[in-house]
């Protein structure tokens, strides 16, 4: 378990000796969990820091028609709602749930308050960890006020064009990845993308992508 969080961005700096050392004097726990299982629910009070140590869970939320939109999915040996720890409402913002039986370590949050103050690097990776955050959600409200599926797709694909001379980009997620992603259906994120090739501003061959027209990209974003 050292050497997975040891990898982590809440212990990057440590090697395992050192993580273990430092974990063994707070409280703490490590909880399996089954695939399907609900890790937390949306409104829960985020006590523990909460880091993913083997398997993958999701974040996910239900709207009032009971559709389910996944939010993100954290790997070992990535945090779990670490933004939430501390705050006036240091509530689960979704639902955590177990992808696959995975476990999960639980520090209690005074315990992790005594490992920031006995040690300058977990404390800075902290920081550095919710200030990342802060720029995630800031980048996320910046795509979300786009109001057509379109126009996410296009500031999706300029996001990962960044260079003006790439113009054939591989896809990080699937099609099916993608659709709940930007929060729709496989045949509607498939139609739009099927416009945009009609109209000459880009052509799909599976994951890869390549950005025939950019400025009309550039236009749909404006």
């Amino acid at each position: 378990m050292y050497q997975i969080l040891s990898k982590s961005p809440m212990f990057r700096g440590l090697n395992p000796d050192e993580i273990k050392e430092l974990i063994e004097r707070v409280g703490h726990s490590v909880r399996s969990f089954s695939k399907g299982q609900t890790v937390a629910q949306r409104d829960d009070e985020v006590k523990n820091l909460c880091v993913v140590v083997e398997g993958t869970v999701k974040g996910e939320m239900v709207d009032f028609s009971g559709k389910i939109l996944k939010i993100e999915e954290m790997t070992a040996p990535m945090p779990i709602a670490h933004a939430f720890l501390f705050g006036e409402r240091n509530r689960f913002p979704v639902d955590v749930v177990a992808l696959e039986d995975c476990k999960i370590l639980f520090i209690p949050k005074p315990d992790f308050m005594r490992l920031m103050q006995q040690n300058a690097t977990i404390l800075s990776n902290y920081l550095n960890a919710i200030s990342n955050r802060a720029q995630f959600l800031s980048n996320k409200l910046w795509f979300l006020s786009f109001k057509t599926i379109k126009e996410k797709i296009a500031h999706y694909l300029l996001n990962i064009s960044r260079s003006e001379s790439k113009t054939t980009i591989i896809l990080p997620k699937s099609h099916q990845e993608l659709a709940e992603f930007f929060g729709v259906t496989r045949p509607s994120l498939a139609r739009v993308f099927a416009d945009m090739e009609a109209e000459g501003i880009i052509t799909v061959d599976r994951r890869e992508i390549t950005i025939i027209n950019k400025s009309k990209l550039m236009d749909m974003t404006r």
